[in-house]
């Protein structure tokens, strides 16, 4: 059943967009789906979630982090993001197996249902979760992925929508927080000054960011069959995404394989599957654009169901289809363009010279004893030090990232 999974399809297609769009699912008000209709069942226990088609109760969701990391402690830990307003757990497991190589693997994370009522990557994150682990050493290809790339998993970034009836079911799931904010339109703008505040699991998300180099990642959502690629705020002949080529061809791929399990999906937005997201419709406050512009961090929006709430019975089907693509692209991440995504987190606070260098650079303007930690073009830690002269003779040629506490600049190896 995994063998398939390994299977890297990189397929040719048309980058054609159908002239009439559909709206978008999420367009303001907000459409809801009447949950009672559908076929939706809940596991109690961890073990009846074998087959993998049902929700899990928030206390079974807990149960099965905890299962995980006690099964597979040298594999993966569970980290708190943080808590949500009704003092839910807001987790994402880490996978991390020891190498000898530690410090040299980028960082890649996945995450879902920001919107409460989008639940289908909620089950897609578990199953990708028991996926990697259990193939840890018995596959070779997903050992390697897993050797080669830090990757974190947050399955569930809005608990209180997603079990606003309690934690025993999904019915009555909301698309907001127990505030009754839409978390996806409220991370602060990068380009332009916002003075709201910002949702505590929202804050919680970006300290979690801050506290990580994450190159690649995704923010899963439901509604809609289509890769949403990056920006959101314009469109794409405002201001296109510098990595729109890169995102395209990734998009391309994702759909591709997606579609030779199932042929039928990610048609219902356009013809071949993927949109710049201001080109569907613009909105501000999105996690995407804020991740891209803030963090160096490629993020896609992934819609993968057409219905935000899946029946219960039909997880399996979409797993089947979506499986090969969601692994595949975490590979991406070791095919970035060298200076995707890169651009300094802020600006006028440190300086370093000579830029470009051939054999070292001294920062200017830290407070003496400072940590200064330098990436290389696939945020990978290259070293980290107190030194403020850095010796950059032995360093292959390229861009880099020098990070402090002070702010982020970028420098060039000739």
């Amino acid at each position: 059943m995994r063998r398939y999974l390994l299977t890297l399809l990189f397929l040719s297609a048309a980058f054609g967009v159908n002239a009439q769009l559909k709206p978008r699912p999420d367009a303001f008000p907000p459409k809801s789906e009447n949950l009672d209709t559908k076929a939706v069942t809940m596991a109690a226990t961890v073990e009846e979630m074998a087959d993998w088609d049902r929700y899990p109760t928030y206390d079974t969701y807990l149960e099965m982090m905890r299962r995980w990391t006690t099964a597979y402690p040298t594999l993966c830990h569970v980290d708190t993001i943080g808590v949500s307003v009704q003092g839910r757990l807001i987790l994402s497991m880490y996978i991390e197996p020891p190498t000898d190589a530690d410090l040299y693997r980028p960082e890649f994370f996945y995450s879902s249902t920001i919107h409460g009522d989008e639940v289908t990557g909620y089950v897609m994150m578990l199953h990708l979760i028991d996926t990697l682990l259990t193939s840890y050493g018995t596959d070779a290809g997903l050992t390697s992925l897993m050797d080669r790339t830090r990757i974190s998993i947050n399955p569930i970034a809005n608990p209180d929508g997603t079990y606003r009836r309690g934690n025993q079911t999904i019915q009555g799931a909301q698309r907001y927080n127990a505030d009754g904010i839409d978390l996806n339109r409220n991370f602060p703008n990068p380009f332009a000054s916002t003075k709201a505040g910002v949702p505590q699991e929202n804050q919680a998300m970006m300290d979690y960011f801050a506290a990580h180099q994450f190159r690649l990642s995704a923010n899963l959502h439901g509604g809609a069959e289509v890769m949403n690629y990056p920006w959101d705020s314009f469109t794409s002949s405002q201001n296109p995404h510098p990595a729109a080529d890169w995102w395209r061809e990734v998009c391309q791929r994702f759909v591709d394989t997606a579609r030779v399990y199932s042929d039928s999906h990610f048609r219902d937005v356009t013809s071949n599957g993927y949109i710049a997201g201001g080109d569907w419709y613009v909105i501000t406050g999105g996690r995407q654009d804020y991740m891209n512009h803030t963090y160096n961090c490629l993020e896609l929006t992934m819609e993968i169901s057409t219905q935000k709430t899946l029946g219960s019975d039909r997880l399996p089907e979409y797993w089947h289809f979506l499986a090969p693509s969601l692994i595949n692209y975490i590979g991406e991440i070791h095919s970035l363009p060298n200076n995707a995504g890169l651009r300094p987190a802020k600006t006028g606070s440190i300086d370093i010279h000579p830029n470009p260098t051939t054999d070292q650079v001294t920062v200017i303007g830290l407070p003496e004893g400072s940590h200064i930690e330098l990436y290389d073009a696939y945020g990978r830690l290259v070293f980290k030090t107190r030194e403020q002269t850095l010796y950059t003779g032995n360093l292959p040629s390229g861009l880099y990232l020098l990070r402090t506490a002070m702010g982020t600049a970028k420098m060039i190896k000739r």
